[in-house]
C-alpha cells in the first residue's frame, strides 16, 4: 500500500461530469489499497471569474479581500469531489488550506508556503477517508486567507507530498504527460516516459506550461516523486505519462537533448552608449529590479571609445513600464546616448542533460538556425541548457527545425 498525493487541474473538474469521472478515477486507486490525498483547483474560468468580479467593485482589488474572494473556487470543488465519492461508496473528508493549516507568509495573492500540519490528514487517511484538499490557498500566522498566486495547486499538491513524505505525487492535467516540445507546433513531438527535475526545472522556466515552476522547485528541494499524467483518458486505458525522477537515465542511448522550450512573452531592451565603467550595471539593472521586474538574459557588449551598449530582456507584459523607467530615470542618471526596445522577439532553448557529456551541441543549434536564415539576437547557456533569442515571426519554424535536427521524434538520439 502506497501513500500518493493526486492533483486535479481547473480542466479536470471543470464540470460536475468530470468531478464523478474524478471521484471514478481516485475510487480505482483507493481500491487497491493505497492511501489518497487528493488536491484540486477551482472549476476552469471560476477564478478568472471572480476576479473579474472584484475589479467591477474595486479598480485595483485589495489583495486580501481579493484572497478571500478567489479562494472560494477551491472551496466548492473540494465540496463537490467529496459528495461525489461519498456517491459512489468512497469515504471522503474535504479541507480548506486553513483547515488542513498550510501555514504561509502574508504575502497576499503570491504566498510562499512555511510549514504544514499534518495529523488531521494523516488521522483521517489511517481511517480510511479519502482526503480532499483545497489547492492554491492557505493562512498566515494572523488566520488570514492567503492564495499562492496562478498554478498554486501544483504547488500545494507537491508540499502535501513533501510533508506526508508520500510515495509519489501525481499531476493530472490535460495533456497525457511532458513532450519534446509542444505538439501544437510539431505533430511529431514524442511523449517522455521520464525526465530530470533539472531539465523539467529548465523547461518550466523557459516557457513549458505542463507544470508550475515552483512546484518544481519545491519538489526538487524535498525530493517529491512526480509523476505528470491525464485526467481525461477512458478509465482502464491509462498511461503511464512522464516521470520526473532525480536520477539521470543510466541507458547507454542517453538522449543528448531532452526537449525544445519556447517563450512568446518576451521583450527585449538596449541602453546605448553608456560609460564603460564598473558598476554601470548595477544602475542599470538595480532601479529596473527595484521595480519588480525580472531581468532575463543580458548582454554587454564591448566597450569602444569609453562607452558600451547593454542589453537586457524582460517579460513582454513588463516592457513598456522598464522602458519608461529606463527614459526617465536611468538614462540622465548614467549619461546613455538612446534607449530602444523590441516587444516582438521569443526565445527558443534546447534543454537536456546530455550536454554535459557531449560537446557540439550549440554549433549544431547555431548551425540549424543559421541554415534557414534565422538571425540570434542574444545567446544565454547554463551546464544543460541554450537559449537564444530571435524574431518572433520565425518561432514555430525555430522550433521545428531544431526538434528535427536533434532528432528528438526518435526514441534515442545520440548523434551531434
Amino acid at each position: 500500500m502506497a501513500l500518493i498525493v493526486q492533483k486535479y487541474g481547473g480542466t479536470s473538474v471543470g464540470t460536475t461530469e468530470r468531478i464523478k469521472n474524478v471521484a471514478r478515477r481516485v475510487a480505482r486507486w483507493r481500491e487497491q489499497g493505497h492511501q489518497i490525498v487528493v488536491v484540486v483547483s477551482a472549476m476552469s474560468g471560476e477564478t478568472n471569474r471572480l476576479i473579474a468580479l472584484a475589479k467591477e467593485i474595486q479598480a485595483n482589488p485589495d489583495p486580501r479581500e481579493l484572497d478571500v474572494a478567489v479562494s472560494t473556487g477551491e472551496q466548492v470543488t473540494i465540496g463537490f469531489l467529496a459528495m461525489a465519492l461519498k456517491e459512489i461508496g468512497i469515504q471522503a473528508k474535504s479541507y480548506t488550506g486553513g483547515q488542513v493549516r498550510i501555514l504561509t507568509d502574508s504575502a497576499f495573492t503570491k504566498a510562499r508556503i512555511l510549514s504544514i500540519d499534518e495529523q488531521n490528514m494523516r488521522r483521517d487517511l489511517d481511517a480510511g477517508n479519502v482526503v480532499v484538499v483545497a489547492g492554491f490557498q492557505g493562512i498566515d500566522v494572523d488566520g488570514n486567507i492567503t492564495t499562492l498566486g496562478r498554478g498554486g495547486s501544483d504547488t500545494t499538491g507537491v508540499a502535501l507530498a513533501a510533508a506526508l513524505k508520500a510515495d509519489e505525487c501525481q499531476i493530472y492535467t490535460d495533456v497525457d504527460g511532458v513532450y519534446t516540445t509542444d505538439p501544437r507546433i510539431v505533430p511529431e513531438a514524442r511523449k517522455l516516459e521520464r525526465i530530470t527535475f533539472e531539465e523539467m526545472l529548465e523547461m518550466a522556466s523557459l516557457g513549458s506550461k505542463v507544470l508550475q515552476i515552483r512546484s518544481v522547485e519545491f519538489a526538487g528541494k524535498y525530493k517529491v516523486k512526480l509523476r505528470v499524467l491525464s485526467s481525461l483518458e477512458e478509465l482502464g486505458q491509462e498511461t503511464s505519462g512522464t516521470l520526473i525522477t532525480f536520477e539521470e537515465d543510466s541507458k547507454m542511448e542517453q538522449p543528448i537533448i531532452s526537449g525544445i522550450a519556447f517563450n512568446r512573452d518576451e521583450a527585449k531592451l538596449t541602453v546605448h552608449g553608456v560609460p564603460d565603467l564598473p558598476g554601470i550595471a548595477y544602475q542599470i539593472i538595480g532601479p529596473i529590479a527595484e521595480a519588480n521586474i525580472d531581468v532575463d538574459m543580458i548582454i554587454q557588449n564591448v566597450g569602444h571609445d569609453g562607452s558600451t551598449d547593454f542589453s537586457f530582456t524582460v517579460n513582454r507584459s513588463d516592457f513598456a513600464r522598464a522602458k519608461k523607467l529606463l527614459e526617465e530615470q536611468i538614462k540622465p542618471h548614467v549619461g546613455a546616448r538612446g534607449i530602444d526596445g523590441d516587444n516582438r522577439i521569443c526565445k527558443v532553448s534546447a534543454v537536456g542533460v546530455g550536454m554535459r557529456s557531449h560537446p557540439g551541441v550549440a554549433s549544431k543549434m547555431f548551425r540549424t538556425l543559421a541554415e534557414e536564415g534565422i538571425n540570434i539576437q542574444m545567446i544565454s547557456t547554463s551546464e544543460i541548457k541554450i537559449s537564444v533569442v530571435v524574431d518572433e515571426k520565425y518561432l514555430e519554424l525555430a522550433v521545428r527545425v531544431l526538434h528535427k535536427a536533434f532528432e528528438l521524434e526518435q526514441v534515442a538520439a545520440t548523434n551531434i
